[in-house]
């Protein structure tokens, strides 16, 4: 903002800057079920990857780890239809426009970024793909996927390599989603993980979340145990 103060002494005004904070309002933003999927999820691929490296009697725990991931991608799947504005996914569908504004500077709004849209959407099919290929897998001593029996061991051996090798780039992914954190702290000033927390944020504009509620996080619960149930071989084998 410029204001003109004149000058003592003289008829003329000289121009100086003033930087006037935009008044910010508190909104809700992410809502308890997005706040606990997120969270969960970060312990349960934490725990995948350490368990999966360590090996041995761990692959049970490595097991288990892999179908709380399996069954929290399909909640955050079925919630992103049916839960809270911000955390729908036709709210923050990364569209090439959206993309574009981003770009340029002229993206306004709340929840994600084009640019985090995309690392949601990449990061939800890596883990399906990746935890889905577990259920399959075997390491040729004593473990088998709860849904191993149900290929051939060529087949199996082939979703193993495949599971293998994107846990390369699920850690380029997870890694890639730290140093954004890291960015927007340091060089936009943006706090990405409180609201994650808190659930609240303030912004220049915007409204707080609405939708979602109990009968929407039941069906989804209810959708993603009974996807856990079914991968963990229950009423298959």
């Amino acid at each position: 903002m410029q204001t003109k103060l004149a000058i003592e002494g003289g008829g003329e005004a000289a121009t100086v800057s003033s930087n006037a904070h935009p008044t910010l309002t508190r909104i809700r933003l992410w809502d308890l079920p997005t706040r606990v999927f997120h969270w969960s999820l970060v312990v349960a691929v934490l725990t995948a990857f350490i368990t999966g490296q360590i090996g041995g009697s761990w692959m049970a725990v490595h097991a288990k780890a892999g179908l709380a991931i399996i069954g929290l991608v399909v909640f955050r799947l079925v919630w992103g239809v049916v839960g809270s504005t911000h955390a729908r996914f036709l709210n923050f569908v990364p569209t090439p426009s959206k993309i574009k504004a981003y770009i340029k500077g002229q993206w306004q709004g709340v929840g994600h970024n084009p640019l985090g849209a995309l690392s949601v959407f990449a990061l939800l099919v890596l883990l399906a793909v990746q935890a889905g290929t577990g259920l399959f897998s075997n390491d040729d001593i004593d473990f088998s996927g709860p849904l191993s029996a149900l290929v051939d061991s060529a087949l199996s051996n082939r979703l193993t390599g495949i599971h293998v090798l994107l846990s390369n780039g699920l850690i380029g992914l997870v890694a890639l989603h730290l140093v954004a954190i890291v960015f927007y702290v340091r060089f936009k000033k943006d706090n990405l993980v409180k609201p994650m927390l808190t659930g609240w944020k303030e912004v220049s504009s915007g409204t707080s979340a609405t939708q979602g509620g109990l009968m929407a996080f039941i069906l989804a619960l209810l959708i993603a145990l009974a996807v856990v149930y079914g991968a963990n071989g229950a009423g298959l084998l």
